[in-house]
C-alpha cells in the first residue's frame, strides 16, 4: 500500500479501531479518543476495558475527558533520539501528532545527506516535533506559531530531548505576516514544513479558511527557499484536502520556481488489532 507510513514507534501504538474511535497505547497509559475515519467496528472487544481516559465528544461540539484510571497529567514518550512530554489537552489532542514522524524520518534523511548547513523555518509548527526532529538531524531551525503556549510546549519538548543548545529560534507569530516580514529581511532557507489548520484567525482577528488562503500563502513560501533548497513539506491533517491537491499545490509554486519533484501521499499508522493502516490526512512533499 503506497502511503508515508510511521512504523518506528516504540513507546506509541494504535491498538484497535473500531465504531468512530481508536485506542492508543502512549507509554504505559492508553487512551480512547474520536476518529471519524473509523467506519468499522473494533476488532478485540476486551482490549478497550484497559483505557485509562476516554475523550467524549459533546454534541454541542467539543467535549471532555472520562478519567477511567488515576494517571500523571503529563508524562512523556520518546521517538528515535527524542522525547516528548504529553497530555490530554481540551479537544481531544494530546500534544503531539504520532503520524507526522513518517515525515520526521524523511526530512531528517534529506538534512543528514545534505552534508551542508541546513536552515528550516517549520510554520504552524504546534509543540515542535518536526522541529525536534530537524534540530537532532542538524538543522538551524525557526519555529513559528501563533499560540504562545504552543511554543513553550516546544521549548520543554527540546528541554527533554537534550536539544537546548542547538540553533533555533522560538517565534510566536502569524505564519503569513512572519513569512512576509523574512521576505523583507532577505532571509532564506533551504527546507520549509507547514501543518495548516482548516480555520484560524489572521492577524487582524479575520476568520481564515484554509482553502482560501493556502495558495497564496505556499506562493509566498516558496519565494523564502534558497539557491540550493531542499525540501517543502506541507500537511493536509485537519484540511481534508487529498494528496493530488497538495501535490498540484506544490507543482504550481515550488515546482514552477525550482524544478525538482513533488509528491504527495496519504499519511498513516499502523493497527496493531486487524493488520490495517489507520489514515491520519495527507502530506505533500518537494525535494530538488
Amino acid at each position: 500500500m503506497p502511503m508515508y507510513i510511521a512504523d518506528g514507534w516504540k513507546d506509541y501504538e494504535v491498538l484497535d479501531t473500531g465504531s468512530g474511535e481508536k485506542l492508543e497505547r502512549w507509554g504505559k497509559i492508553i487512551l480512547r479518543r474520536p476518529d471519524p475515519q473509523v467506519i468499522w467496528p473494533a476488532e478485540n472487544e476486551s482490549l478497550w476495558k484497559s483505557a485509562d481516559a476516554h475523550y467524549h465528544r459533546s454534541t454541542q461540539g467539543g467535549g471532555q475527558w472520562e478519567m477511567l484510571s488515576k494517571i500523571p497529567e503529563q508524562w512523556t514518550v520518546s521517538y528515535r533520539e527524542l522525547t516528548f512530554r504529553v497530555r490530554p489537552t481540551g479537544f481531544k489532542h494530546t500534544g503531539l501528532f504520532p503520524e507526522q514522524a513518517a515525515n520526521w524520518d524523511w526530512m531528517s534523511e534529506l538534512i543528514r545527506g545534505a552534508h551542508r548547513p541546513v536552515r528550516v523555518l517549520n510554520l504552524f509548527a504546534y509543540t515542535g516535533g518536526a522541529t525536534m526532529a530537524c534540530l537532532n538531524a542538524g538543522a538551524e531551525v525557526c519555529h513559528v506559531d501563533a499560540a504562545k503556549g504552543m511554543v513553550q510546549w516546544a521549548k520543554e519538548n527540546a528541554q527533554l530531548s537534550g536539544l537546548t543548545d542547538k540553533p533555533a529560534r522560538y517565534i510566536v507569530d502569524d505564519a503569513l505576516k512572519f513569512v512576509l516580514r523574512e521576505q523583507r529581511r532577505g532571509k532564506q532557507y533551504e527546507g520549509i514544513l507547514m501543518d495548516p489548520p482548516s480555520y484560524g484567525r489572521g492577524p487582524d482577528g479575520q476568520v481564515w479558511k484554509l482553502e482560501n488562503e493556502v495558495y497564496g500563502l505556499v506562493e509566498e513560501c516558496a519565494k523564502l527557499l534558497g539557491d540550493q533548497p531542499l525540501f517543502f513539506l506541507i500537511n493536509g491533517y485537519t484540511t481534508g484536502l487529498q494528496p493530488a491537491v497538495l501535490r498540484n499545490l506544490i507543482e504550481k509554486t515550488v515546482v514552477r520556481r525550482y524544478g525538482g519533484r513533488a509528491m504527495a501521499d496519504e499519511v498513516g499508522l499502523p493497527v496493531r488489532e486487524g493488520n490495517i493502516v489507520l489514515p491520519c490526512g495527507a502530506s505533500g512533499r518537494w525535494q530538488a
